[in-house]
């Protein structure tokens, strides 16, 4: 055994978070594609869509311009009205330059929050299941997950009663992604008062509403916390990006709206680390946010015509999968219990969802993340936002690898 030197010491905090589960499945199956391999991803939460033209338009001219030098940490000014513009115009939520912060991907403003309100001790409710980082972030800030398992009954949404249970002198925040990442669950307006009355007396509780997917919405009406529960206002901090609305992963352009006190800290935490986000992404974002919005109608269109090819396809795997139509984001999540202990044709049983997915990336060449990483094990997260027909192919094969499952 090796044993390693004093040097290789990491702190307490970030010895006990575990690496990304996507991030993970993702680089298994670049590796085999490295080897040869056909392997379709489903695995990344990424629209397969260019950015759009006149984004890019306006990045390019940031840079002939000479829009390369530091900005403010927090954004331009320009960019800054153009979030409040945003807020104000698409969520009815008022907030003033001060109140908004831009930073290098909506990933950063949640990290930095907890980073910034969260003691050794603290608890962060988040329903289950939840964003792979949720759960890492909160320990990495010393803080403690309490986790909810949402029932697929109830829409994999957190009911008040789940809400009221979980509640201690030490919760800190809630931290609520509608819609979900990687349930696809949204909260209607009435769902989200219903836990805004919860949470009201509690007045040490901040709600982190993660919004990223909200472009993404073909069942129901997007509506944002702060919205549905104005009062709450004050203890909300509304996170939003370019990522997934506009194609935007790799520019790495987040905002938030939040009280001002809050928005400090996450700019002292940005002046301390990253500082500003890109000069030319926030261009970009600019371009974006101001920018014409009627593309997205063909998107949402594109997607939910994926969303339906692919369940349908998968309805042949039952029963080793069972898969619910979900109202938003670009995600199936997919039901394996039926799978769990299941024979593959090479005598393997599959102990658990990490297995079936590892199984279905050897035997079917899919990548796919297991239930397990979102906090709720005997689930897989198929991302449907890839090309139609390298989407319909993956189904294929994936119905194809199920029916040679065999009961122990």
């Amino acid at each position: 055994m090796t044993i390693p030197h004093p040097s290789q010491r990491l702190s307490a905090r970030l010895a006990q978070a575990r690496p990304s589960a996507t991030g993970a499945a993702s680089e298994a199956a670049r590796r085999l594609t490295a080897q040869g391999r056909r392997i379709i991803s489903l695995a990344e939460g990424e629209l397969d869509f260019d950015t759009p033209a006149h984004i890019q338009q306006a990045a390019i001219q940031a840079i002939t311009g000479g829009q390369t030098r530091y900005t403010s940490v927090g954004g331009t000014p320009a960019l800054k009205v153009a979030i409040v513009t945003k807020f104000a115009r698409d969520n009815g939520l008022d907030y003033q330059i001060g109140e908004v912060i831009a930073a290098t991907g909506a990933k950063q403003i949640l990290f930095n929050a907890l980073l910034a309100t969260v003691d050794a001790g603290d608890e962060v409710i988040m329903a289950a299941p939840y964003w792979v980082s949720y759960s890492e972030m909160v320990r990495i800030a010393g803080g403690e997950p309490v986790v909810l398992p949402a029932s697929p009954d109830a829409d994999f949404k957190l009911t008040p009663q789940q809400l009221q249970a979980a509640i201690t002198p030490r919760t800190r925040w809630l931290m609520l992604n509608s819609p979900c990442n990687p349930s696809g669950a949204l909260y209607s307006a009435d769902e989200l008062r219903a836990l805004a009355d919860v949470l009201r007396p509690h007045q040490q509780i901040m709600v982190l509403a993660d919004d990223i997917y909200e472009a993404i919405v073909f069942d129901g009406a997007f509506c944002t916390f702060a919205q549905a529960a104005p009062d709450m206002h004050s203890r909300t901090l509304t996170v939003n990006g370019v990522s997934k609305s506009h194609a935007m992963t790799g520019w790495r352009l987040g905002y938030a709206g939040g009280p001002q006190w809050l928005i400090r800290a996450l700019e002292l935490l940005q002046s301390q680390s990253t500082s500003n986000p890109s000069s030319i992404s926030q261009a970009g974002a600019l371009a974006a946010l101001d920018g014409p919005q009627d593309f997205l109608d063909g998107w949402r269109e594109r997607l939910r015509a994926r969303r339906d090819m692919a369940l349908s396809i998968l309805g042949d795997a039952a029963p080793w999968l069972s898969v619910r139509k979900p109202a938003a984001a670009f995600y199936l999540y997919a039901d394996c219990q039926a799978a769990i202990g299941a024979l593959t044709p090479q005598g393997q049983r599959l102990a658990d969802d990490a297995a079936l997915a590892a199984w279905l990336l050897e035997e079917a060449g899919v990548s796919v993340v297991p239930g397990s990483a979102f906090g709720m094990a005997g689930y897989l997260r198929l991302a449907y936002a890839t090309a139609d027909d390298r989407l319909r192919l993956a189904c294929e094969q994936i119905v194809a690898a199920c029916q040679r499952l065999q009961q122990a």
